[in-house]
């Protein structure tokens, strides 16, 4: 993926917003636990940033995701992990599948807003019993005239406590695991729908996440994505751009936990020489670096093929998978090289350490992708034929 100069302005303009409006109060958000999201999101509108890949006819821009890859990287660099991972799930999580298959209606009441940074969405997939085993929800969504009875519950959702509208994943009939689930929007304020408590996580503390209850809560049908029973195709096709945007908002957070580590240890002595000077850290610190270079080439390749129409299952996940990985290995070995430092709460590479962790496992956990990746390769264990 080549940047041309319109993608190089719009990398400044994320770096810009990110230096100015998010990292110097990065520490109080953490405290408290949330931050404005009302605000940023409606700065982000004003900015178009909401909707880069979105079609032009409802106030996005108009470009394709290689652009959106750029904003997503840019915003990497806020010093922690939870205001990017909420604004992601506006942008590439819960409206993807109503920016493509949703109706006209659907959009304007939505995606308009959402694009204006108006509404706050989030994505109600994963369940207690149920978090990347998409298939096996239990959220029911049960035939009543021209409406929809959904009951069930949703846990671990982002942005929930704020949010206006759920792009909700719901069983639509008993059929098969892969043919009986439907994708509907449900407003927040919908009758019956109940935001649980708060959830105090490892890490991201300041993106807000609860579970999500429905107790007979009447959704309209025309609230449906697409067809009926065609949900769990059109989740998987918005997981690739989850996948890829958790991969790019990886890449900067990693190379600030590198840079940060190289000026502790720079100036950090220890046995009267620089920490910096024993070839331990310094070839560690390096071969680091290169692990990201790495994951961002293959990052940019996924995205190259999405942006020509190709399926990039295969290249989402493995991007997916490495991200996860290298988020655990790479702050933790930073962290060590801070020593006692790292420990405290209120150094940037323990909170790198505590966000990153999440990667392996939002979106997909690592053996998932492990799983999905053996599929397409055609190397998955089969039944043994009679007698081996």
């Amino acid at each position: 993926m080549i940047l041309s100069e319109q993608h190089r302005e719009l990398q400044r303009t994320v770096e810009h917003f990110v230096e100015q409006e998010i990292n110097p109060h990065v520490e109080a958000w953490e405290k408290a636990g949330s931050f404005p999201i009302r605000d940023i999101f409606r700065q982000l509108g004003d900015l178009g940033l909401l909707g880069i890949s979105k079609s032009s006819d409802y106030g996005g821009l108009g470009l394709d995701f290689s652009y959106e890859t750029v904003f997503l990287e840019a915003l990497g660099g806020a010093h922690c992990g939870g205001v990017p991972l909420a604004i992601s799930v506006q942008t590439a999580m819960c409206t993807p599948a109503l920016a493509n298959f949703a109706s006209d209606d659907l959009r304007r009441q939505f995606l308009i807003p959402a694009i204006r940074g108006e509404m706050v969405g989030a994505i109600a997939v994963s369940e207690s019993g149920a978090g990347s085993d998409v298939a096996a929800i239990k959220t029911t969504a049960k035939n009543d005239g021209g409406d929809y009875l959904v009951n069930g519950n949703k846990m671990w959702i982002t942005n929930a406590p704020c949010a206006d509208f759920f792009c909700t994943l719901v069983n639509t009939s008993e059929g098969k695991a892969h043919k009986n689930k439907s994708l509907l929007i449900i407003p927040a304020k919908t009758p019956g729908l109940r935001i649980g408590k708060k959830l105090e996580k490892l890490g991201m503390r300041s993106s807000e996440t609860a579970p999500v209850f429905f107790d007979n809560v009447r959704v309209p049908k025309h609230f449906r994505i697409g067809d009926e029973g065609s949900g769990f195709l059109l989740q998987m096709l918005q997981f690739q751009e989850e996948r890829l945007a958790g991969a790019a908002l990886t890449l900067k957070g990693l190379e600030n936990c590198i840079s940060s580590t190289i000026e502790y240890v720079r100036e950090r002595h220890a046995f009267t020489a620089r920490l910096l000077d024993n070839q331990t850290v310094h070839f560690a610190l390096a071969e680091m670096q290169s692990e990201v270079e790495c994951l961002r080439a293959l990052t940019w390749r996924a995205v190259e093929a999405y942006v020509a129409g190709e399926d990039v299952t295969t290249l989402a996940s493995m991007a997916k998978l490495k991200a996860g990985r290298l988020s655990r290995t790479i702050p933790d070995q930073c962290l060590q090289f801070w020593g006692g430092m790292g420990y405290i709460e209120e150094t940037s590479i323990n909170r790198a350490y505590r966000d990153s962790r999440l990667t392996a496992i939002g979106g997909g956990a690592d053996e998932v992708m492990l799983g999905i990746i053996c599929k397409l390769m055609g190397i998955l264990p089969g039944k043994r034929k009679s007698g081996e």
